[in-house]
Order: C-alpha cells, then structure tokens, then sequence
C-alpha cells in the first residue's frame, strides 16, 4: 500500500467541518466519496492534519492518502477534482514515505482570521464585519499575552476531547489593512474553537469592554466568558501546516479584497 500526501483547498461554508460524521456534510466525507468512486476495488484511507470547525476555510488543509494503486499522483489529483464538488480543490498529489503523518508530523499549524470594518456584498463568507470601532493597538497589544506556553481550558469547549488544554502559540501577527483587521495565529496544534474564542476576545477589547488584565484572568484562571465571545467561523482559514523545515512568509495581506 502507498502512501501520498495531499494538499487541499476549500470553502467551508458549506460544511459540518473536516472530521467525517454521520449524517453530515463534511470536506473529509467528500473526499471518501471520491476516493471510493477512484479506487474502487480497493481499501483506503484518508487522514488530515487538522480538524478544522464547521464553517472554517482552508487555503491548504494537509492529508495523507493510503492506498494500493499504479496512478501517478498527477492523475490522482486530477481524478479527485473530476469528482469532488466546487468547493472543494486538490492543490498538489505526492507520493510520500509510509512513516509520514499528516497530523502527528506536524509540527505547528498557521490561522487567518479577517475582521471587516464595513459592510461588503461580497466578502460575508470570509469576514467578520464588525460595526464598531475597534481600538487596534489595545487589540495588538493584548494579542501578545498569548504567545508561549498556556493552559486554554477557557477556551476549549467542555466536551473537549483532546488529552491536554495547553497549547504553545509560537507567533501571533496582527496588519491593519484599509478596511480590514488581519490576524495571523501560529500555534503547535488549537482546541476545537479555541483561535475563534481568542479573536471574540481581542475584539472584546478592542471595543473596550474586556482589558489586558481580563486575558490574564482567562489564561491563568478557567472561565466560561471566552465562549460567549466565540468569533464567527466565516472569517477563518487554516492557512498553512507546517513540517519539519517549513516556515511561514511574513507577508501578511488579505485573502480578499473588500
């Protein structure tokens, strides 16, 4: 059995999420139904390095492919596409080696998260329109608390079902563009809802009603206020998944233009 590795792009509005469940739409269920209609004598599996919510995007969602085949990755990739709805688009097919691991070789994983300042007709599935004035150096500010080594159990939901709540957050950026606030998160791995919950909790601030020392509180202490501050999925996006030599480019800009 070979293994590839795969790299994908979507849309997520459509979706219940990555994770495939029953009786829902998701992008890991879609890319069964593809992989079954491709490879259809044959077993396979398909596992991706995160699970990303309902509602969140990719610009590139990693996976790995197992399965016994004599397709090229090149006409893998194009079958995929043949079969999978718009929404959903394989960017690149590699034949990798069977000890690599979409989500345990990860080593850290990149967010974007767009903050509209004004209405737009076109961007609704990929901003947060926020109609009130956010304060970005009080929002910049504060963002820093969260970089290095933290308990995020006020962040998780309860029925969280990963081992540990402490998640390192390597890097946060934040560019104030025109019309649009950008936030750029880089962590070892996130909780269900967690970078949602860390942005609703910037703005918070960023208007004024929490401070600095209201973060503190969050990360020192466990709280359910950051779930009521949870931000909008339609503004996120998995932006890249990062490997062993992999690095981030510190362009920040915006994925659409408002």
């Amino acid at each position: 059995m070979a293994r590839f590795k795969l790299f994908i792009e979507y849309e997520g509005t459509r979706y219940s999420g990555w994770q495939i469940q029953k009786n829902a739409n998701t992008i890991q269920g879609k890319l069964f139904e593809a992989a079954e209609k491709i490879f259809s004598n044959e077993k396979f599996d398909i596992q991706g390095s995160s699970r990303t919510d309902a509602g969140v995007h990719a610009l590139c969602q990693v996976a790995h492919l197992d399965v016994k085949t004599t397709l090229t990755p090149e006409i893998i990739k194009i079958k995929f596409n043949d079969e999978l709805p718009s929404d959903i688009n394989i960017l690149e097919v590699i034949k990798t080696d069977t000890s690599f691991h979409a989500r345990y070789k990860a080593k850290a994983r990149s967010y974007i998260y767009q903050i509209s300042k004004r209405r737009t007709a076109f961007g609704k599935s990929f901003v947060w329109w926020i109609k009130d004035n956010l304060d970005f150096k009080k929002m910049k500010n504060a963002s820093k608390l969260f970089i290095g080594m933290h308990d995020f159990k006020s962040f998780a939901e309860k029925d969280n079902q990963e081992k540990s709540t402490k998640v390192m957050i390597e890097s946060i950026q934040m560019k104030e563009i025109e019309n649009m606030i950008l936030i750029r998160i880089v962590g070892s791995h996130f909780l269900w809802k967690q970078v949602r919950r860390m942005v609703g909790v910037l703005v918070e601030i960023g208007r004024g009603k929490l401070n600095e020392n209201d973060l503190k509180y969050f990360l020192e202490n466990e709280s359910k206020e950051p779930a009521k501050y949870t931000a909008p999925p339609s503004g996120l996006f998995l932006e890249k998944v990062l490997y062993e030599n992999d690095k981030i480019d510190e362009n920040l800009v915006p994925l659409i233009k408002i």
